[in-house]
This record gives C-alpha cells, sequence and structure tokens, in this order.
C-alpha cells in the first residue's frame, strides 16, 4: 500500500501498512510534492521538486542524506532506527517523527525550510525499547491549532527519559514544544514552572518554584540548572539540576507554556538564566539580556496591554511527572 500527501494544502492523515502518516505542509509545500510510505521498520520518501533551481541533493531526513537524487526528485529509504528518528509512545500509539529539511547554499535562491514527517503505529503489546518514555512522563496538550508538548528526556535529548528516578544532583533533562499548523512561526517560552508533590495545584500544596517572575529559570542561581541552546524557535531545553524537594516521593512539575511572537519579547516575555561570572542572560539574544535585569525585583510588561497584543501568542498549563527524586547517601 502507498501512503501520497495531498499537494499544495497541509497533509492529511493516510493509513499504509497498519501506520498513519501525519504531516504538516511546510511553506515551500506548494512548489514540490512529498510521498511516503511508513513501512514495518523503515519509511520511504520520495521528494519531486518543481523550482528549477533547486538542488535536491540539499534535502536531509534528519541526519540522513538522500538514497538517490535527480535534478527534480530526491528519494529516501531508511531503517526507523537511523537518521535519529524520535521515538513517544502515547498509551496505545508509537510515535517516530523526523523533519524533512533543506539546507540552502550561502548563493541559492532558493530558502531553506523544514518540513515535519510523523509515522504513527499501533504499539505492540509486548514492545519494549530503552527509549520507551513512560506514560504519562510525557504529555500533549492541544489549544485551538496549536499543539504543545512536554516531557522527560534522555541525556542528550533524542529520545524520551529511560528512568522516572533521578538522583539528587543529577541532571533532568527536561523539553517542551509547540507544533504550530497554521500560524506565523512562533517562539516556545516557559513562562513558569514550579514542583509539587500533587498531580493538580491547590492552595495548601507544598511548592518548589523552578521558574517563575516571567521567564526567569531561578534554579540557575544556585545549582547547574540552564536553558540550553535552541535548536529550533518552537523548542526548549532546559536541564534542571535535582533539588532537596519530597525526597523519594512522587513529584510534578507544573508548567506554563506560552507560544509567543519571536519579535514580541520583553521584560514579561522572555527566557532568562543565571551565568556563574556573567549574571543574568537573555536564551534567545545576548545582545537584550536587560530583559532579566528585573528577575531580581519584579518583572512587568513597559508596554501597554491591548487586544491586540493577547493575539502574538497562548498559554497552556502542562504537567510533567510523576517522578522521584533519590538521595544516594540514605
Amino acid at each position: 500500500m502507498h501512503c501520497v500527501s495531498s499537494k499544495h494544502a497541509v497533509m492529511m492523515g493516510s493509513f499504509c501498512q497498519g501506520a498513519l502518516l501525519l504531516s504538516l505542509a511546510a511553506a515551500m509545500a506548494v512548489y514540490a510534492d512529498m510521498k511516503v510510505d511508513c513501512g514495518p521498520d523503515f519509511v520511504t520518501l520520495m521528494w519531486t521538486e518543481s523550482r528549477p533551481q533547486a538542488d535536491t541533493s540539499l534535502l536531509r531526513l534528519g541526519s540522513c542524506f538522500p538514497t538517490s537524487f535527480s535534478a527534480g526528485e530526491a528519494y529516501f529509504y531508511v531503517d526507523l532506527t537511523d537518521c535519529n528518528f524520535r521515538i513517544l509512545v502515547t498509551g496505545d500509539v508509537l510515535l517516530y517523527s523526523n523533519d524533512l529539511t533543506y539546507v540552502a547554499s550561502d548563493d541559492s535562491y532558493n530558502l531553506a525550510f523544514t518540513h515535519p514527517v510523523v509515522c504513527a503505529y499501533e504499539r505492540p503489546k509486548d514492545w519494549y525499547s530503552s527509549q520507551q518514555i513512560y506514560d504519562p512522563v510525557f504529555k500533549t496538550y492541544g489549544l485551538g491549532d496549536l499543539q504543545f508538548t512536554i516531557g522527560l528526556m534522555n541525556d542528550d535529548f533524542s529520545g524520551p527519559a529511560e528512568s522516572t528516578s533521578f538522583p539528587l544532583g543529577s541532571i533532568i533533562p527536561i523539553m517542551a514544544s509547540v507544533v504550530q499548523k497554521t500560524h506565523q512561526p512562533l517562539l516556545l517560552l516557559l513562562e513558569e514552572c514550579v514542583a509539587a508533590t500533587t498531580p493538580e495545584l491547590y492552595p495548601e500544596s507544598t511548592m518548589y518554584p523552578i521558574i517563575s517572575n516571567k521567564g526567569c529559570l531561578l534554579e540557575s542561581v544556585s545549582s547547574q540548572s540552564k536553558f540550553e541552546p535552541r535548536q529550533k524557535s518552537s523548542e526548549m531545553r532546559l536541564s534542571l539540576q535535582t533539588f532537596k524537594f519530597a525526597m523519594g516521593e512522587e513529584v510534578f512539575i507544573h508548567c506554563k507554556l506560552l507560544a509567543w511572537d519571536p519579535n514580541g519579547l520583553d521584560n514579561t516575555k522572555k527566557a532568562c538564566h543565571f551565568v556563574k561570572g556573567h549574571g543574568w542572560e537573555l536564551l534567545d539574544n545576548l545582545a537584550q539580556s536587560n530583559l532579566c535585569d528585573c528577575c531580581e525585583s519584579k518583572c512587568k510588561s513597559r508596554r501597554q496591554r491591548s487586544v491586540a497584543s493577547e493575539k502574538h501568542g497562548m498559554v497552556q498549563k502542562a504537567v510533567i511527572g510523576p517522578f522521584t527524586i533519590t538521595d544516594v547517601n540514605s
């Protein structure tokens, strides 16, 4: 069976060999047609290009070069274990995701682009992988035509966490992302995160602040916690050093995720962490680190709030966990 994506439009899901192909149309999709087969353990992708000056050898599926290419086509035949496919398990569904990218040369008239591709399979009952995610550590939230995802990752952020137990002082890799279907490019921010021992927050809940004051990573002041450099604007990576809180108990991290206009950063729309010897720094532009000066006081927007400004982004509450912090000395 052959799965064919729709042309000049948002890609529609199609079943093939027990798999569901989901893909979002990129800006450059109007110039090309993409056909994908989700095999039992492999993926084939055919990209047919209509721009006469486009160099199909510059297409990449994850880390993989085209298996073959010509003046107007690029063909990929790859195993799901290659090309840096990402794995996510949600309930009975096993997701393999990657990105088709066009790496434009400096003298090219053709713009670079990224085209997400996801194959979803019914999860075998006896399936297990070292990259398996432990439900409900990784969660997805829908808000309008935005889809937010947050979860615990492995050490190099290449896949889901292999364990939900973290020794005191170790690093918890956390990744959040937003999938944009029809929006202009958005910047993902972590506006607030607190740790608690309950999956819901109550007035009497014992909480431990991690990110506060509209995007200030408080934990970076006294630990090795930090925001990692962005791989893409719609994604945030946080290396959080474990802290002494609810040792041995179930811990949940409650966050507010904000998808915002990349050009609309201010004192209340930012990602700041404390760098030893330098002070507070803005993740996305060191030259604008003065936006982080308020992290030591109270961050308030200098702009007049308006209905128009609220349309620049959306806020989604999300929860990570449960996981446990263990004392290696006990």
